[in-house]
């Protein structure tokens, strides 16, 4: 008995999700099957009792957007006259179905080397210089991983996988040819990204919240492979006119989940919670880069670690599993920073000297991939920036938090401490603290 070809998968978000045997032989393989286990936000399911859902179904909704935006922008009747001379590849059908394989094989790979809870702890828990690209383009260069390459017909390059799924700003050395570039501008790229377009589409249903939804699928029918300008031939992922209204809630939803989910302040709290304990559990306080020890390191490994160490009474454990986060005290707005670039900074430090460094944390963050600027296919045939030609994305605020929590039993003592002395605290930028009496009630300086 033979067997089956193709595989469908159903989809809350795409419906249906086709993978062939070869494919689905990556989709078996440890490094994907883990990702069964690592959640897409985090400890969010704290926050929004929905959003349990985790990298894996992520990954293959990433692997099916990029194969439609890979159809549609190497459709030979859509290419670009400008396009055709730079991209030869474009025109060689045995190129084109080889580079699309390992852009979906890129795409369903692209998470592999998560950390645990995905972000949460990933810039304080890896050996310096490593970030969860780095353990993915191991992950996806092990031997491993190798076997099931050679096994597809025609074998896949594990370096051309790696290009397209970490892409050339997480691959400095690397050198990217044109059509890498622009394939790996599919996968991970800042303004159509297709990882960018699943996680928001597929949060805002499991978070249950309408800010991240767009039309994708205008936006995509909209793609092309474009030169940069009328004057610079440098192939770009760009769109056509038509598309710049979709392109534009793409960035605009970005923002609003961001500002509304990604970043809510109790979401954050359980992030900084979750690094504490990971710090004091882990046995050399970081992650272990070595692939086949990391590969044994998934959420139910921490969350059994928290339920065991807060029954032992380990306070960042116990703050989890009993939900007794830390509160703000203070969030920066707009007209601090006009006495303070760093207000969140002067404020932490304040209250840390009047209660002490283990009731105050600080967590001030700006979101990367910020870039608004894409190249538009005009109807006249002329090449635009998208800053030039849409006034929305001109003024797109950066969705960045400065929260500073405390221990929530001297909340109200803290944020009435920060409401009186505010200014006196930002105009200090060593963040020193008004005069306290001898009872620890602040009061004015003498």
């Amino acid at each position: 008995m033979t067997s089956k070809l193709y595989h469908e998968i159903r989809d809350p978000i795409h419906v249906f999700i086709t993978v062939d045997s070869a494919e689905r032989d990556v989709l078996d393989s440890r490094p994907v099957q883990r990702l069964r286990h690592i959640h897409q936000l985090a400890m969010g399911y704290l926050v929004y009792p929905g959003a349990t859902h985790k990298r894996f179904e992520h990954a293959l909704g990433v692997m099916e957007l990029g194969s439609r935006v890979y159809d549609i922008i190497t459709r030979p009747d859509l290419a670009h006259d400008r396009v055709r001379r730079t991209l030869p590849e474009m025109a060689n059908e045995d190129q084109r179905r080889y580079w699309r394989r390992v852009l979906r094989m890129a795409a369903l790979c692209h998470d592999i080397g998560h950390l645990p809870f995905s972000h949460a702890a990933e810039h304080e828990l890896l050996p310096t210089g490593w970030t969860h690209e780095t353990i993915t383009k191991e992950l996806v260069l092990s031997d491993e991983m190798r076997q099931l390459w050679q096994s597809v017909r025609p074998p896949l390059i594990p370096e051309d996988i790696v290009k397209l799924a970490v892409g050339p700003s997480k691959l400095a050395e690397t050198t990217f040819s044109d059509w890498e570039a622009v394939l790996s501008e599919i996968v991970v790229g800042d303004a159509f990204g297709v990882d960018r377009m699943d996680y928001l589409l597929r949060d805002s249903v499991h978070a249950g919240v309408q800010y991240g939804k767009f039309d994708h699928d205008r936006l995509i029918n909209t793609l092309r492979i474009v030169p940069e300008s009328d004057e610079v031939d440098q192939p770009r992922l760009g769109v056509e006119g038509g598309g710049l209204h979709s392109a534009e809630a793409l960035l605009l939803a970005r923002y609003s989940m961001f500002s509304q989910v990604y970043l809510h302040p109790v979401r954050r709290a359980y992030d900084l919670h979750l690094k504490e304990f990971l710090r004091e559990w882990l046995p050399q306080a970081h992650f272990p880069e070595e692939p086949q020890e990391f590969l044994k390191i998934s959420d139910i490994e921490v969350l059994a670690g928290i339920r065991q160490k807060a029954t032992e009474g380990l306070e960042s454990a116990s703050r989890i599993a009993r939900r007794q986060h830390f509160k703000v005290a203070y969030e920066r707005h707009t007209q601090d920073l006009q006495l303070n670039p760093e207000p969140g900074t002067a404020i932490s430090r304040a209250l840390i000297n009047l209660y002490g460094e283990g009731n105050v944390r600080l967590d001030n963050y700006v979101p990367r991939g910020q870039d608004c600027e894409f190249p538009v296919l005009q109807s006249d045939g002329r090449i635009a920036s998208s800053l030039a030609v849409s006034d929305i994305l001109q003024y797109l605020p950066t969705a960045a938090i400065d929260f500073v929590f405390v221990e929530p039993s001297i909340r109200g003592q803290a944020q009435r401490y920060v409401a009186d002395h505010l200014q006196e605290i930002l105009a200090q930028p060593e963040g020193g603290t008004p005069h306290a009496d001898q009872n620890g009630a602040v009061g004015d300086s003498c």
